[in-house]
């Protein structure tokens, strides 16, 4: 099958989130964890391809540079257009990554605007003038300000692009938005006469986000958060460009085991911690004992836990125990350890017989990723907005693997996504 549109996503749990929206018109969508070593010519292809990065956070250069492999590979299976997917919150710094990978896009298809639009009403996310919002925060005063690898001091999406990039930013907002797809393409084409190549767009309700995918599905390259593509599919089948529902696929028999794993320490995720540790087995990762002593006491207690019953390990902490412990071990360290760490109980657990797993955090998932061996992922029942149960194969095993954004999902998320998937 050749692919129509390809995706590349900033990490692993955006990605799924992107392939969970997209999946629910009944598009054929495949996800792909890194850059394929394959040639399209070599593997089966589907009409969404996403590839998945881990680079929302590595140096801009080397972002770029992956994207732009991921950009070729989907050019050779066959792709004309492309979704640049990163977090509804923008997560970035001045260096980049959103605006440095998406100008590199840009380049090498020789398109020159795109837009950006990171909302994703569902989930509290909302764009007005150009201000992000989180609820009924601005970015800057929500839990987001205290982000330990991107902390985002500003709402306004122009000055937070501004500095990733060389040409002007511009924006559409509400007001245009709200006018229909036809003021909003002649809005893009008056900034486009004016030299704008980077446009925010503004949206606050799922209105607005069909708005403008109908204006703007045309354009070489489309960037923004998850929610933007969902309307995406439908919108190409009317137009004649695809054909053909995509059947739901069947979730597999797996045995009972299931595991939590939580590195993030998202506001969200906090609350999804304890509400979860008053249900099952609980051990906490301090991260200045496992620079002191390693990680053979997280091991020994997961290997002392029954295999067919749920258990929970985590790193999340409240923001000032988080500081507290990037100053003693630096931030990147402190991070990377513990990824590490969770990566190694992920194939621990495995090893046990265990095929179920939850994983909370972007770099997080990325490392248990990773260290599972999993190269591409088939999409099953979404269990909350964004977040997808997903199946895949792991050392000879099927397992069953949700890859959840530190703030997605309700306080009751780790017990819903259990029961989602006993009733798919």
């Amino acid at each position: 099958m050749t692919t129509f549109l390809g995706c590349i996503a900033d990490d692993f749990t955006g990605a799924t989130d992107l392939a969970s929206l997209l999946a629910r018109s009944g598009a054929n969508v495949s996800l792909r964890i890194g850059v394929p070593d394959e040639t399209p010519s070599d593997t089966a292809t589907a009409e969404f391809e996403i590839i998945a990065l881990k680079i929302r956070t590595i140096p801009a250069a080397e972002a770029v540079a992956e994207g732009r492999q991921a950009l070729e590979w989907l050019r050779k299976a066959g792709a004309n257009r492309f979704f640049w997917k990163y977090c509804s919150t923008f997560d970035s710094t001045a260096q980049g990554n959103i605006g440095a990978v998406a100008e590199a896009l840009m380049a090498d298809l020789d398109t020159k605007q795109t837009i950006y639009c990171p909302a994703f009403p569902e989930n509290g996310r909302a764009i007005f003038m150009g201000n992000l919002f989180v609820g009924e925060q601005p970015l800057a005063e929500s839990p987001m300000k205290d982000h330990p690898l991107t902390p985002m001091r500003d709402s306004n999406l122009m000055r937070l692009l501004g500095p990733q990039v060389k040409a002007p930013v511009g924006l559409a907002n509400r007001l245009i938005v709200a006018n229909g797809p036809e003021a909003l393409r002649e809005r893009l084409v008056a900034l486009a006469k004016e030299g704008i190549a980077h446009v925010v767009v503004d949206a606050v309700a799922n209105e607005d986000l069909f708005v403008i995918a109908r204006a703007c599905r045309d354009m070489a390259l489309i960037t923004g958060g998850s929610a933007v593509a969902m309307p995406l599919p439908e919108l190409y089948k009317r137009d004649g460009l695809l054909a053909g529902e995509l059947k739901a696929p069947e979730p597999p028999e797996l045995a009972p085991g299931s595991i939590i794993l939580a590195g993030s320490s998202s506001a969200m995720t906090r609350r999804q911690v304890t509400a979860f540790t008053a249900k099952v087995p609980s051990f906490r990762i301090d991260p200045l004992k496992l620079a002191e002593n390693g990680a053979q006491e997280a091991c020994d207690w997961l290997a002392a836990q029954p295999v067919d019953t749920p258990k929970m390990l985590y790193a999340t902490a409240e923001p000032d125990e988080v500081k507290a412990v990037q100053d003693k071990l630096g931030v990147e360290a402190a991070g990377t350890m513990v990824e590490q760490v969770l990566a190694r109980l992920a194939v621990d657990a495995r090893n046990m017989g265990m095929r179920r797993f939850v994983i909370a955090g972007g770099e997080t998932s990325g490392a248990v990723t990773k260290a599972l061996g999993v190269r591409q992922l088939t999409i099953g029942p979404e269990i909350a907005p964004g977040v997808p149960w997903t199946f895949c194969k792991s050392g000879g095993h099927t397992i069953a693997l949700t890859l959840k954004s530190g703030d997605f999902g309700a306080e009751t998320f780790f017990s819903d996504a259990l029961a989602r998937l006993e009733a798919a």
